[in-house]
């Protein structure tokens, strides 16, 4: 059976030499941003085991579903039956995407301690799907914001098109500090930077850190790679020399940009894991467990699974559940 052979001295100092992070919190994303883009609706019951076998890994975030209109949507229709029926672990959040105060309501329903907003650093992105400027986005989330905190739920920021947009080209820096510094003014607890369409490297990840990391620190902030040409994780180990010590993925790189040509999909949780356990990173993440989930959600899909890891890893003994309620 194939196993990964690591030195964890070794790599922990290594780690340490290069200044990164000791730990890497994941946000597993593949429930909502994995799923939503799939043509292949899934049955609630199968998002249901999905999210409480990716509990029992030993993640600390994952993204349940998303609160928009099932018209444009569909496969995220059924997310109150699939929020109130998953297993609610102590020491994990379970966030939701709220697009506006409706969807937060719909989300409040249900008992949501967690959402994200979801905003875009090109203007024509954002005129292209919400029919409003980037900034002008960003406004609208001020009442999502200001009610959300009265009830004491916390917020997460996205913001996509960090480098790259399929109408605009390339994404000046100073505009992606622009939307970064808004949502951190309005409240968001932590921002994640989004390459939408995957085509950032590390030169590119580099300049546009270098001007968010100048009204944010790196401790808010997290990273949300694509990896349409190859380059999540030499984007992900990029970020972590910066401080960032947040990564989005999604397990076995399902999702993907709609207008992305060639895209892949999400970074795999899997590959993210592998290089940081690696390095000497802590994530608090069963590896094993982890390959597993994303085998029985690519089965449900009828596909095959994005992950090199997955790929290439032998038949892993089946885990016992550690969470158990």
């Amino acid at each position: 059976m194939l196993r990964p052979i690591f030195n964890h001295t070794l790599n922990r100092a290594y780690a340490t030499a290069q200044r990164l992070p000791s730990h890497v919190r994941i946000v597993e994303v593949g429930p909502r941003d994995g799923l939503q883009n799939e043509k292949k609706l899934l049955p609630a019951d199968v998002k249901i085991s999905f999210i409480d076998q990716l509990s029992e890994t030993g993640l600390q975030t994952i993204e349940v579903t998303s609160f928009v209109s099932p018209k444009w949507v569909p496969q995220m229709a059924d997310n109150a039956e699939v929020y109130s029926g998953i297993k609610k672990c102590p020491g994990i959040a379970y966030p939701v995407l709220t697009p506006n105060v409706k969807g937060l309501e719909s989300a409040m329903k249900i008992g949501a301690k967690e959402i994200a907003v979801f905003g875009a650093a090109s203007d024509a992105f954002s005129l292209k799907n919400v029919n409003c400027t980037a900034a002008e986005s960003i406004e609208r989330f001020r009442p999502v914001l200001e009610i959300a905190h009265k009830n004491d739920i916390k917020v997460r920021g996205y913001v996509s098109t960090v480098v790259g947009c399929p109408y605009q080209g390339p994404i000046k820096p100073v505009e992606v500090r622009k939307v970064v510094e808004a949502l951190y003014d309005m409240g968001c607890y932590e921002i994640s930077l989004g390459d939408t369409i995957g085509v950032g490297t590390p030169g590119t990840i580099s300049k546009m850190l270098d001007e968010v990391v100048r009204v944010v620190p790196p401790e808010k902030l997290a990273v949300h790679f694509h990896d349409t040409y190859g380059q999540a994780l030499a984007n992900v180990l990029t970020s972590l020399n910066y401080g960032i010590a947040v990564v989005d993925s999604s397990v076995s790189g399902l999702g993907g940009c709609p207008y992305a040509r060639g895209a892949s999909g999400n970074a795999a949780t899997e590959d993210i894991i592998y290089m940081l356990h690696g390095m000497g990173i802590e994530t608090g993440v069963n590896l094993e467990k982890l390959v597993l989930v994303g085998r029985f959600i690519c089965q449900k899909l009828g596909r095959m699974s994005e992950s090199k890891v997955n790929r290439a890893w032998k038949e892993p003994q089946s885990p016992k559940c550690d969470n158990q309620q």
